[in-house]
């Protein structure tokens, strides 16, 4: 896990063409999307179609990665972050807990901007791996640069699972993608990037990596 410093980063939408500054807070976010060997631990399932242990696991939906941080967090003796009801599709976050949990697309986008302002935080080669260097595949994680603040993978090689809701109004109960995959063209890979998919949808350039507030200083 790293540490992702506070900071503020600006969402914008372009069906109602607005935009937002959001606060982030201090928090901790994987080094690495969940890999196929990780999520096998937690978990004791594989779903992916491309299997490698060090391959980012993918073919998974957002209720997978939710109930995922939630076994990660019992199995480290921490609190749940989500209090969740798939049958009834209801999902809570107790932003007190302790546990694991994933991203919002704010703290997703300022932890992989890591202080820079531009579209990239390097140059697109050299940190992710989309349509023009994938050779048609996934990739193990690690293989290119991280960004400034020791994220790696945070644009290419698979999507990520955010918390946060698209837009109730048009989409409903669709979620929060960020990053880009394997299969995009580079205008994908950026970080002001949005997609959004519905919880249950799996596909082979969607994965996750987790994350975990950072505890307040006692007085």
């Amino acid at each position: 896990m790293v540490a992702v410093p506070s900071g503020q980063v600006t969402l914008s939408d372009r069906r109602t063409q607005s935009s937002w500054p959001v606060e982030v807070a201090p928090f901790q976010m994987s080094a690495l999307p969940v890999t196929q060997s990780w999520y096998a631990r937690v978990t004791g399932r594989r779903p992916s179609s491309a299997q490698d242990e060090r391959l980012p696991v993918e073919g998974v939906s957002w209720w997978d990665a939710v109930q995922f941080c939630n076994a990660l967090s019992q199995r480290e003796g921490l609190a749940p972050a989500y209090r969740l009801c798939v049958d009834a599709e209801t999902a809570e976050w107790d932003s007190s807990a302790d546990g694991y949990r994933l991203p919002t697309e704010a703290e997703w986008e300022h932890a992989c901007r890591a202080g820079t302002t531009g579209p990239r935080y390097g140059q697109l080669d050299e940190v992710a791996w989309y349509q023009g260097n994938s050779d048609g595949r996934i990739h193990s994680v690690g293989g290119k640069k991280p960004n400034a603040w020791g994220l790696y993978d945070m644009l290419g090689n698979v999507w990520d699972w955010c918390w946060d809701l698209y837009d109730t109004e048009v989409y409903g109960a669709y979620r929060v993608l960020r990053g880009g995959g394997w299969a995009d063209e580079h205008w994908s890979c950026r970080a002001s990037v949005r997609r959004r998919s519905h919880p249950t949808f799996r596909i082979d350039d969607v994965g996750f990596r987790v994350a975990r507030s950072t505890p307040l200083a006692q007085p």
